[in-house]
Protein backbone atom coordinates (compact mmCIF):
# COMPACT_ATOMS: atom_id res chain seq x y z
CA UNK A 1 0.00 0.00 0.00
CA UNK A 2 1.36 3.41 -0.96
CA UNK A 3 1.32 6.05 1.73
CA UNK A 4 3.10 9.36 2.13
CA UNK A 5 2.15 10.50 5.62
CA UNK A 6 5.12 12.18 7.27
CA UNK A 7 6.15 11.63 10.86
CA UNK A 8 5.78 14.46 13.33
CA UNK A 9 8.86 16.65 13.57
CA UNK A 10 9.40 18.96 16.51
CA UNK A 11 11.99 21.15 18.16
CA UNK A 12 11.11 19.33 21.41
CA UNK A 13 12.81 16.10 22.44
CA UNK A 14 11.30 15.85 25.94
CA UNK A 15 8.18 17.06 27.76
CA UNK A 16 7.88 20.82 27.65
CA UNK A 17 9.53 22.69 30.53
CA UNK A 18 6.45 24.89 30.90
CA UNK A 19 3.89 22.06 31.03
CA UNK A 20 3.47 21.90 34.82
CA UNK A 21 3.06 25.67 35.10
CA UNK A 22 0.39 25.76 32.40
CA UNK A 23 -1.53 22.90 33.99
CA UNK A 24 -1.34 24.59 37.41
CA UNK A 25 -2.69 27.77 35.86
CA UNK A 26 -5.62 25.88 34.34
CA UNK A 27 -6.39 24.42 37.77
CA UNK A 28 -6.35 27.81 39.48
CA UNK A 29 -7.74 30.28 36.97
CA UNK A 30 -11.29 29.93 35.58
CA UNK A 31 -11.65 29.80 31.81
CA UNK A 32 -13.66 32.90 30.95
CA UNK A 33 -14.07 32.35 27.22
CA UNK A 34 -17.73 33.04 26.32
CA UNK A 35 -19.57 30.01 25.00
CA UNK A 36 -20.46 30.37 21.32
CA UNK A 37 -24.18 30.50 20.61
CA UNK A 38 -23.93 27.89 17.84
CA UNK A 39 -22.39 25.47 20.33
CA UNK A 40 -25.16 26.18 22.87
CA UNK A 41 -27.75 25.28 20.23
CA UNK A 42 -25.82 22.20 19.12
CA UNK A 43 -25.46 21.03 22.72
CA UNK A 44 -29.17 21.49 23.39
CA UNK A 45 -29.97 19.31 20.35
CA UNK A 46 -27.44 16.70 21.46
CA UNK A 47 -28.91 16.71 24.96
CA UNK A 48 -32.41 16.03 23.59
CA UNK A 49 -31.08 13.22 21.39
CA UNK A 50 -29.16 11.66 24.28
CA UNK A 51 -32.24 11.73 26.50
CA UNK A 52 -34.16 9.84 23.81
CA UNK A 53 -31.47 7.14 23.66
CA UNK A 54 -31.55 6.08 27.32
CA UNK A 55 -28.09 4.50 26.95
CA UNK A 56 -24.64 5.12 28.41
CA UNK A 57 -22.66 7.79 26.58
CA UNK A 58 -19.53 7.59 24.43
CA UNK A 59 -17.89 10.84 23.27
CA UNK A 60 -15.77 10.97 20.11
CA UNK A 61 -14.08 14.36 20.50
CA UNK A 62 -12.66 15.86 17.31
CA UNK A 63 -14.30 13.21 15.14
CA UNK A 64 -13.42 14.77 11.78
CA UNK A 65 -15.55 13.29 9.01
CA UNK A 66 -17.25 10.93 11.46
CA UNK A 67 -15.71 7.62 10.35
CA UNK A 68 -14.55 6.97 13.90
CA UNK A 69 -18.02 7.77 15.26
CA UNK A 70 -19.53 5.17 12.94
CA UNK A 71 -16.92 2.62 13.98
CA UNK A 72 -17.37 3.33 17.66
CA UNK A 73 -21.14 3.01 17.35
CA UNK A 74 -20.56 -0.58 16.22
CA UNK A 75 -17.96 -1.31 18.89
CA UNK A 76 -20.17 0.21 21.59
CA UNK A 77 -23.49 -1.03 20.27
CA UNK A 78 -25.24 -0.63 23.63
CA UNK A 79 -24.12 2.99 23.99
CA UNK A 80 -25.10 6.33 22.50
CA UNK A 81 -22.10 7.71 20.59
CA UNK A 82 -21.74 11.44 19.94
CA UNK A 83 -19.05 12.68 17.57
CA UNK A 84 -18.09 16.35 17.87
CA UNK A 85 -16.11 18.43 15.40
CA UNK A 86 -15.92 22.14 14.68
CA UNK A 87 -15.80 21.79 10.88
CA UNK A 88 -19.10 21.78 9.00
CA UNK A 89 -17.20 20.78 5.87
CA UNK A 90 -15.73 17.65 7.46
CA UNK A 91 -18.99 16.64 9.09
CA UNK A 92 -20.89 17.17 5.85
CA UNK A 93 -18.91 14.66 3.80
CA UNK A 94 -20.87 11.63 2.73
CA UNK A 95 -19.67 8.47 4.44
CA UNK A 96 -22.98 6.69 4.49
CA UNK A 97 -25.85 6.75 6.97
CA UNK A 98 -25.20 6.99 10.67
CA UNK A 99 -26.11 4.07 12.92
CA UNK A 100 -29.18 4.65 15.06
CA UNK A 101 -27.01 4.99 18.16
CA UNK A 102 -24.74 7.70 16.69
CA UNK A 103 -24.98 11.48 16.33
CA UNK A 104 -22.63 14.00 14.73
CA UNK A 105 -22.50 17.49 16.21
CA UNK A 106 -20.82 20.64 14.92
CA UNK A 107 -19.48 22.46 17.95
CA UNK A 108 -16.43 24.04 19.55
CA UNK A 109 -14.97 21.35 21.82
CA UNK A 110 -13.79 23.88 24.40
CA UNK A 111 -17.38 25.03 24.82
CA UNK A 112 -19.00 21.61 24.40
CA UNK A 113 -16.91 20.01 27.16
CA UNK A 114 -17.83 22.80 29.57
CA UNK A 115 -21.53 22.54 28.73
CA UNK A 116 -21.39 18.75 29.11
CA UNK A 117 -19.80 19.08 32.54
CA UNK A 118 -22.33 21.71 33.64
CA UNK A 119 -25.15 19.39 32.50
CA UNK A 120 -23.76 16.49 34.52
CA UNK A 121 -22.80 14.29 31.59
CA UNK A 122 -20.66 11.32 32.60
CA UNK A 123 -19.39 9.46 29.52
CA UNK A 124 -18.55 5.80 29.93
CA UNK A 125 -15.86 6.20 27.24
CA UNK A 126 -14.21 9.35 25.91
CA UNK A 127 -12.02 9.22 22.80
CA UNK A 128 -9.50 11.76 21.48
CA UNK A 129 -8.20 10.23 18.28
CA UNK A 130 -5.16 11.86 16.68
CA UNK A 131 -5.61 15.44 17.92
CA UNK A 132 -3.55 18.09 16.18
CA UNK A 133 -0.14 17.74 17.89
CA UNK A 134 0.95 21.37 17.41
CA UNK A 135 4.54 20.09 17.50
CA UNK A 136 6.38 23.42 17.80
CA UNK A 137 7.39 24.06 21.39
CA UNK A 138 5.90 27.55 21.17
CA UNK A 139 2.47 25.98 20.59
CA UNK A 140 2.19 24.05 23.86
CA UNK A 141 -0.87 26.09 24.86
CA UNK A 142 -2.70 24.79 21.78
CA UNK A 143 -2.31 21.13 22.78
CA UNK A 144 -5.26 19.90 24.82
CA UNK A 145 -3.13 19.22 27.90
CA UNK A 146 -1.70 22.75 27.69
CA UNK A 147 -5.10 24.40 27.18
CA UNK A 148 -7.14 26.00 30.00
CA UNK A 149 -10.03 23.59 29.26
CA UNK A 150 -7.97 20.55 30.26
CA UNK A 151 -9.43 20.19 33.79
CA UNK A 152 -12.97 20.15 32.34
CA UNK A 153 -11.98 17.46 29.84
CA UNK A 154 -10.73 15.22 32.66
CA UNK A 155 -13.54 16.14 35.05
CA UNK A 156 -16.11 14.42 32.81
CA UNK A 157 -14.60 11.11 33.91
CA UNK A 158 -14.97 7.68 32.32
CA UNK A 159 -12.41 5.72 30.38
CA UNK A 160 -10.38 8.22 28.39
CA UNK A 161 -8.43 6.98 25.38
CA UNK A 162 -6.10 9.22 23.37
CA UNK A 163 -4.22 8.07 20.27
CA UNK A 164 -1.37 9.81 18.47
CA UNK A 165 1.51 9.12 16.13
CA UNK A 166 3.69 11.38 18.33
CA UNK A 167 4.70 9.60 21.53
CA UNK A 168 5.78 12.84 23.19
CA UNK A 169 2.24 14.23 22.93
CA UNK A 170 0.93 11.31 24.98
CA UNK A 171 3.80 11.46 27.46
CA UNK A 172 2.92 15.11 28.11
CA UNK A 173 -0.78 14.26 28.29
CA UNK A 174 -0.02 11.58 30.88
CA UNK A 175 2.05 13.97 33.01
CA UNK A 176 -0.69 16.60 32.87
CA UNK A 177 -3.38 14.04 33.74
CA UNK A 178 -1.42 12.91 36.79
CA UNK A 179 -0.91 16.51 37.90
CA UNK A 180 -4.65 17.25 37.64
CA UNK A 181 -6.21 14.00 38.85
CA UNK A 182 -3.56 11.94 40.58
CA UNK A 183 -4.26 9.13 38.09
CA UNK A 184 -1.35 7.66 36.12
CA UNK A 185 -2.34 6.82 32.54
CA UNK A 186 -0.66 4.03 30.61
CA UNK A 187 0.96 4.80 27.26
CA UNK A 188 1.61 1.85 24.96
CA UNK A 189 2.28 1.23 21.31
CA UNK A 190 -0.96 0.40 19.54
CA UNK A 191 -1.40 -2.20 16.80
CA UNK A 192 -4.79 -1.80 15.07
CA UNK A 193 -4.31 -5.01 13.01
CA UNK A 194 -6.60 -3.68 10.29
CA UNK A 195 -9.29 -2.36 12.63
CA UNK A 196 -8.63 1.31 11.91
CA UNK A 197 -10.81 3.87 13.65
CA UNK A 198 -9.79 6.82 11.48
CA UNK A 199 -8.37 7.55 8.04
CA UNK A 200 -5.33 9.09 9.75
CA UNK A 201 -4.69 5.88 11.65
CA UNK A 202 -4.75 3.89 8.44
CA UNK A 203 -2.34 6.33 6.76
CA UNK A 204 0.12 6.34 9.64
CA UNK A 205 0.29 2.55 9.77
CA UNK A 206 0.62 2.32 5.97
CA UNK A 207 3.51 4.80 6.18
CA UNK A 208 5.32 2.55 8.65
CA UNK A 209 4.83 4.88 11.62
CA UNK A 210 4.32 3.68 15.17
CA UNK A 211 1.09 4.81 16.77
CA UNK A 212 0.53 5.17 20.48
CA UNK A 213 -2.41 4.87 22.85
CA UNK A 214 -3.02 6.45 26.24
CA UNK A 215 -5.62 4.90 28.55
CA UNK A 216 -6.87 6.09 31.91
CA UNK A 217 -10.08 5.61 33.87
CA UNK A 218 -11.11 8.78 35.64
CA UNK A 219 -13.78 9.57 38.24
CA UNK A 220 -16.45 12.16 37.56
CA UNK A 221 -14.90 15.17 39.28
CA UNK A 222 -16.47 18.56 38.49
CA UNK A 223 -14.58 20.01 41.45
CA UNK A 224 -11.40 19.94 39.37
CA UNK A 225 -12.60 22.96 37.42
CA UNK A 226 -11.90 26.31 39.11
CA UNK A 227 -14.96 28.48 39.64
CA UNK A 228 -14.99 32.23 39.05
CA UNK A 229 -15.07 34.44 42.12
CA UNK A 230 -18.42 36.09 42.90
CA UNK A 231 -18.75 39.53 41.33
CA UNK A 232 -18.48 42.57 43.56
CA UNK A 233 -21.54 44.83 43.84
CA UNK A 234 -19.88 47.40 41.55
CA UNK A 235 -19.19 44.72 38.92
CA UNK A 236 -22.77 43.52 39.14
CA UNK A 237 -24.08 47.06 38.73
CA UNK A 238 -21.80 47.61 35.72
CA UNK A 239 -23.45 44.69 33.93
Amino acid sequence: MHASSRSVTSNQSAPHDDLARRVARALNHPLRKPIAEHTRRAFAEAERWLASQSRPLVLDAGCGVGLSTRQLAGIHAEHAVIGIDRSADRLGRDHGPLPDNALLVRADLVDFWRLALAAGWQPAHHYLLYPNPYPKAAHLKLRWHGHPVFPALLALGGRLEVRSNWRLYLDEFALATHQVSGQRPTVVEHAPQGAFLTHFERKYVASGQAIWRLDVTLPYAPGLVPQPLPMTPSETAAR
